[in-house]
């Protein structure tokens, strides 16, 4: 099936491994909807390609294509060779019973299949397959996968598999329970809290990774979770520089370990884990690109630590996750240089097709200016002769933009003007936003200037208060600052972190009602792309920059990526959310096009929280653990009264309430979650089981459930409990009026 523009991008389930893909034909100009799994690769500018439409030149990433089949088959055969704990970890992770709304994408099965396989798998089964270095003395793999395709998840999974097993056996130096997790920044570095099984929001309970019972052993692990300043050290040059007396020298690779590391200074074989690691390349000693200085300091800072602490400490193994995992070089070919370690892969082109972020729209409506070959000057706007060199100057903020941009802006702002009335009419009580990447930072003030001076013709859009002008650089260097004072607009007195602070809260809380970014709905940025920040409400994005690849443009669009909603639909699939684009020039990548209603908003939540009210429709639950009086109680949610049967005083649906019996089939210890709990007129209460047909699993789960009971009511504390089940609509009137003897 080959279109000009694809009707429905989204064409795989999020669940199962891709069976098909769009293909985008250079001959043609066409895409194809293709049978199979597209090859593990990305997309580079053809070579001195000037055109709007370059369909650019597939690279293909071996190794992972080379591993790929091998995952697939040892899976098939039930993961031959794995510990006694991995195997459980594996089946835990993948029984759709006991993951219920938490099942993973197959994507994260995949990248954690593939780490635990290159571990754990049969060494015969390995051949041929040989991971490059990056040129240090400590190993690196890397697992590349889309913005929105849950890495935190797997790093959780990661974490888990590592600890447990090193737990179990102490001896295994396969493992290890000490984990150092860098970060690029503040903002992800928050973010990674949920990494901490401490925390009370922590992954490990939230996505049901850890089986009951294993919980207490993962608390056993060492882990700490630093930015990559943190890495800094003090060179001989820097003290030499310094106008203090103390002039000591440099640190000792052991002194400095010791310092970096705090509480988990006398580890060692320490498991580290890179999020955002497009930013931890190894700088050749010869290599000092012009236009990428502070990349490669940071870099330098960020690879060179990890040396000092493998030095002193021994790294058993570097973990890298990334979306783009590149390292920069300045040049057009710099896309070119991906890390060759990466071992698996799943890029944005399939987490599009599976629904795992929005849907990119581009849109190309303008006011009928079109280059020579006929192609919209905004497809591409910062490529346009009357834009590039206008941009890539010098300016005071109050120079005008090119008028190409201007119009640019008035059309992508009616568009979100749209979507934001649409947004105001359902209610919603947060704005849609409208994100832009900008070359640099004087085109960045620019825009901001544009805006506040009302020089783009839309009121509601210039709201200065509402704007965000961010510039990661300025950030990391408020960050660094020394307590120097500064005064707000509002006449206080700031030091530069504290002013840098509230901005940075302002950034990560964009499109959360009630927090000090929920208002915002205009995001100006020029450093921010490789931040790994994202809200769900971006509907809207301006790309003014260079975009040579298919990974630079996920670097962007990346940031506007996120989902709302989970749910899927009747098809198995997920539906569309809505992001459109202007200045990303997506041949690269399958897109949809630019015409059609605006970006709905995000889907209505229905919010769970006790009613005090109904304080009389409590209900509360052991949570067996075993048969031998092994409980506590959890506090339920208050139950939307439907049915005024007699002897029902009140019940409740078991839906991600938590409530679960333990059982085993066939050798496995699973979760069984009853269907309704209902608070008899007696004071007694009912478990009821609804079936449509009974199987021998059936009868074992009500086995348990039966022993649960009577436990239970052995115990005396809570109460007295009965169970039933019906198996069809006209038997539940007579067990409702036999449950009161």
């Amino acid at each position: 099936m080959s279109n000009q523009q694809i009707e429905k991008l989204i064409i795989n389930s999020p669940y199962e491994e891709p069976s098909q893909y769009w293909q985008y034909v250079r001959e043609t100009r066409t895409f194809s909807r293709e049978p199979g799994r597209r090859s593990a690769g990305y997309v580079v500018a053809t070579p001195q390609s000037k055109g709007f439409d370059d369909p650019g030149v597939f690279v293909a990433i071996e190794l992972v294509n080379a591993i790929r089949p091998r995952i697939k088959d040892w899976r098939a055969r039930g993961y031959p060779g794995v510990t006694g704990i991995t195997k459980r970890l594996l089946d835990h992770w993948q029984d759709q019973e006991d993951r219920q709304d938490r099942r993973f994408f197959f994507c994260q099965l995949e990248a954690i299949e593939t780490l635990i396989w290159l571990t754990e798998g049969p060494e015969a089964e390995k051949t041929g397959i040989t991971i490059p270095a990056d040129g240090g003395d400590f190993s690196r793999w890397c697992c590349k996968m889309a913005t929105g395709s849950g890495k935190t998840i797997v790093m959780a999974m990661l974490i888990a598999w590592h600890v447990l097993n090193k737990v179990a056996n102490r001896q295994d130096t396969r493992f290890s329970k000490n984990v150092l997790v860098i970060a690029p920044g503040l903002t992800v570095k928050s973010r990674l809290s949920v990494l901490n099984p401490f925390s009370d929001d922590n992954y490990f309970e939230l996505f049901n990774i850890v089986p009951v019972g294993l919980l207490d052993k993962l608390r056993q692990a060492k882990i700490i979770i630093l930015n990559w300043h943190t890495l800094q050290w003090d060179t001989e040059e820097r003290i030499a520089k310094k106008k203090t007396v103390d002039k000591r020298g440099t640190k000792s690779d052991e002194a400095y370990a010791r310092d970096v590391l705090g509480d988990m200074a006398t580890a060692r074989n320490i498991l580290v884990i890179n999020d955002e690691a497009h930013h931890a390349w190894r700088v050749a000693a010869e290599s000092k690109t012009k236009g990428v200085a502070r990349d490669e300091e940071e870099a330098t800072i960020w690879v060179g630590g990890l040396d000092r602490i493998h030095k002193a400490k021994g790294i058993l193994r570097c973990l890298d996750f990334s979306a783009t995992p590149f390292a920069p070089s300045g040049k057009q070919s710099s896309e070119e240089a991906l890390y060759p370690w990466i071992v698996s892969d799943f890029g944005l082109n399939d987490a599009i097709e599976a629904g795992l972020v929005k849907t990119p729209r581009v849109v190309i409506r303008d006011d009928g200016k079109y280059t020579k070959d006929y192609k919209s000057r905004l497809y591409h706007i910062y490529m346009d002769k009357e834009v590039k060199d206008d941009i890539n100057r010098k300016a005071e903020e109050t120079e005008p933009l090119p008028d190409l941009i201007t119009n640019a802006y008035y059309l992508l702002g009616q568009d979100w003007l749209e979507t934001r009335n649409s947004w105001l009419a359902r209610g919603h009580n947060v704005p849609p936003v409208m994100i832009t990447v900008a070359n640099r930072t004087e085109t960045s003030s620019r825009i901001k200037f544009a805006f506040d001076h009302k020089q783009i013709l839309i009121p509601e859009l210039c709201d200065s208060e509402k704007t965000l002008q961010i510039d990661s650089r300025v950030l990391d260097e408020a960050e660094a600052a020394e307590e120097s004072i500064v005064i707000d607009e509002n006449g206080k007195k700031l030091t530069k972190k504290q002013q840098a602070e509230l901005l940075r809260r302002q950034v990560d809380t964009v499109g959360r009602f009630g927090q000090p970014g929920g208002q915002i709905q205009k995001v100006i940025s020029v450093g921010m792309l490789s931040e790994g920040w994202d809200a769900s409400t971006v509907t809207h994005i301006m790309g003014l920059r260079a975009f040579s690849s298919q990974l630079l443009c996920e670097q962007v669009v990346g940031r506007g990526l996120r989902r709302t909603s989970y749910d899927v639909g009747d098809d198995g699939l997920f539906a569309p959310e809505y992001v459109n684009i202007f200045g990303v020039p997506f041949t690269f990548l399958p897109h949809e096009g630019g015409e059609g209603p605006p970006p709905p908003p995000p889907p209505p939540k229905t919010v769970i929280e006790p009613v005090q009210e109904k304080e009389a429709h409590e209900l509360t639950w052991p949570n067996i653990l075993r048969v031998d009086h092994v409980y506590w109680s959890t506090l339920v949610v208050d139950m939307d009264v439907l049915d005024k049967h007699r002897n029902v005083k009140s019940w409740v649906k078991n839906d991600h309430l938590g409530f679960v019996v333990l059982y085993n089939f066939q050798g496995v210890v699973r979760k069984y979650y009853p269907d309704f709990i209902i608070n008899l007129g007696n004071g007694e209460h009912l478990i009821l089981e609804t079936k449509g047909k009974d199987s021998q699993q059936n009868k074992t789960k009500r086995a348990f459930l039966d022993e649960w009971v009577k436990a239970v009511n052995n115990q005396g504390g809570f109460g007295k409990w009965q169970w039933a089940v019906s198996f069809h609509p006209s038997d539940l009137a007579g067990i409702l009026n036999d449950s009161i003897k």
